[in-house]
């Protein structure tokens, strides 16, 4: 796991906001804070998450219906971490689609091993689909046709698009431009053209943009490009 898993802390009083964050970064996780429901909201459509620790008492929009929300996103783990201790309060948070109930005031060991153990359970039960291509942190889609690059979604044109699944669907094959260029364009190649030249570096530009830490396709001098490992 490590430093690719990315938590968001969702709770309005800083104190214990601080205290949960500096929890996550001890793990060596990735974490970001949100004071609000609105602004819980609005972290939720930039990146996808790993799992998300939730107050029910917000200003504003409350955590059940955050709550509400995270699961029409799809399976995301959600620890509730509140005052709130009444039997229905966890009942109904649990049927609405969270994943574990923390009651204040807690345990800080306590909280690290929920979260590791709610971890490790989607990690074994949510095996990612057929239809799912990864590399490194690069989530390509064939379904949907989109591109994650750590957590960011990355537009491509169709053609940047389908020489990153070619490379991604054999990541440690060499390929040539021919390769590239007849399975991508759909053409013969007759030899010294710069066009795969031109899509690769746009694509690796985008690729970078995202996450300008990572290098994600090598060129092999003399025989054409891959993935990087």
């Amino acid at each position: 796991m490590g430093e690719s898993i990315r938590i968001l802390v969702v709770e309005d009083d800083e104190d214990i906001s601080a205290l949960l964050c500096k929890i996550v970064r001890k793990k060596s996780y990735n974490v970001q804070p949100a004071y609000s429901g609105t602004e819980a909201l609005l972290y939720l459509e930039k990146q996808k998450w790993d799992l998300i620790l939730l107050d029910l008492m917000l200003p504003g929009l409350d955590g059940e219906a955050v709550l509400k929300k995270i699961t029409e996103k799809g399976p995301i783990p959600v620890i509730i971490i509140s005052a709130k201790n009444e039997k229905e309060t966890k009942i109904e948070t649990l049927r609405t689609g969270a994943d574990d109930f923390i009651t204040k005031p807690f345990d800080v060991d306590e909280v690290a091993a929920r979260i590791d153990s709610l971890l490790r359970r989607y990690k074994q039960t949510h095996v990612p689909q057929k239809n799912v291509l990864t590399h490194k942190d690069i989530e390509l889609d064939t379904e949907a046709k989109t591109v994650y690059v750590n957590g960011k979604e990355v537009a491509l044109t169709r053609r940047e698009y389908n020489i990153l699944k070619l490379l991604m669907s054999s990541p440690k094959k060499i390929f040539s431009k021919a390769n590239l260029f007849e399975s991508v364009w759909n053409e013969p190649y007759f030899g010294d053209d710069n066009t795969v030249n031109v899509h690769v570096s746009n694509l690796r530009t985008k690729l970078a943009k995202a996450n300008p830490h990572e290098e994600y396709i090598e060129t092999i001098w003399g025989m054409g490009y891959r993935m990087k490992f």
